[in-house]
């Protein structure tokens, strides 16, 4: 069986979790964990030190900060806010690093993705819902000023996103850029359900396979801080976690079990790649989204811009 395995997946914490089951834990990894008595909303601090963790999990050494939130995409409004709180602690953090010692600062948010489909409209959705106050930050005395963008995408504009940005960047002079983007999973039960928030920036469509020119500090010329949510899965990742069901439940029959000792014996990978020869080549590079994606995506969205604007709005009161 040919070795070309893939994790479609944008979550650091799920391409450490694959390599921890298989090499087991590495150095140049470091994990801490927290979770809110309240609601049980669960915080995972991936930080990749060395060389060896960026050789294994294919990142460049930084934070990658993991929020759990299984009621995400809901209405339930107490835990809304106590995410967004969540997220904005852990987002002020990172940006206090890159602003603290100045008296002004401008942040520019950045939604990429495209608009009119659903699945992958979380970035610009999160900007038409942030405070934007650059236009006015200067009579206002605003110390952090904040301006939005949504570039839309190659097939839109015929232009890399990052070329966009780079020109935006030259203009703007922003000390900070904070991308948000859909992103891939490898569990189904993390749609909707997670925040990604990293330090090093953001790759758009690598999830997917659909590798674009990266938005990074390299790439833009600043700081770029990124905060995403699986909004999609692979139709493979789909049947391979529906096979693993399958095999769990045949093990527990007595006619069966010949039947699953033969499949115990194939890797994650070997599973995961006879998944993908077996099943039809349409399904092979599907992607698929939760039904009530819409809702999802609209109150996620609110929940991101108002983590946000809770972060800026805390550098300013405290005189970053």
């Amino acid at each position: 069986m040919k070795n070309v395995f893939e994790i479609r997946t944008d979550l650091a914490l799920e391409v450490n979790e694959q390599v921890n089951r298989e090499k087991g834990r590495l150095k140049g990894v470091i994990i801490n964990e927290m979770k809110d008595n309240k609601t049980g909303i669960k915080v995972t601090v991936l930080e990749i030190t060395g060389k060896e963790g960026v050789k294994a999990l294919h990142r460049p050494e930084g934070k990658y900060i993991t929020i759990e939130a299984g009621k995400l995409g809901t209405t339930d409004d107490e835990y809304s806010q106590r995410t967004a709180v969540i997220l904005a602690k852990n987002l002020e953090e990172l940006l206090s690093g890159y602003i603290r010692e100045k008296e002004k600062a401008t942040v520019l948010v950045l939604g990429l993705g495209n608009a009119d489909v659903t699945a992958d409209a979380l970035g610009p959705d999160v900007v038409k819902n942030i405070e934007i106050n650059r236009h006015y930050a200067k009579e206002a005395g605003i110390q952090v000023a904040v301006a939005g963008l949504a570039p839309g995408v190659m097939a839109q504009t015929g232009m890399e996103t990052a070329e966009l940005v780079r020109g935006v960047v030259r203009q703007l002079k922003p000390d900070v850029l904070i991308a948000i983007d859909s992103l891939a999973a490898r569990d189904s039960s993390r749609l909707n359900t997670t925040i990604q928030l990293s330090s090093q920036g953001i790759h758009p469509g690598s999830g997917v396979g659909n590798h674009r020119v990266g938005i990074t500090e390299d790439v833009v010329g600043v700081p770029v801080l990124a905060i995403g949510v699986p909004t999609v899965v692979d139709a493979p990742t789909i049947v391979n976690d529906t096979m693993e069901n399958f095999l769990k439940a045949i093990a527990q029959s007595k006619e069966l079990k010949s039947v699953s000792r033969i499949f115990s014996e194939y890797s994650p990978r070997e599973k995961y790649e006879l998944i993908r020869e077996v099943i039809s080549p349409e399904m092979v590079n599907m992607y698929v989204t939760p039904k009530d994606i819409d809702a999802n995506i609209k109150a996620i969205g609110h929940i991101l811009a108002k983590a946000i604007d809770m972060a800026c709005e805390d550098l300013q009161m405290i005189g970053i």
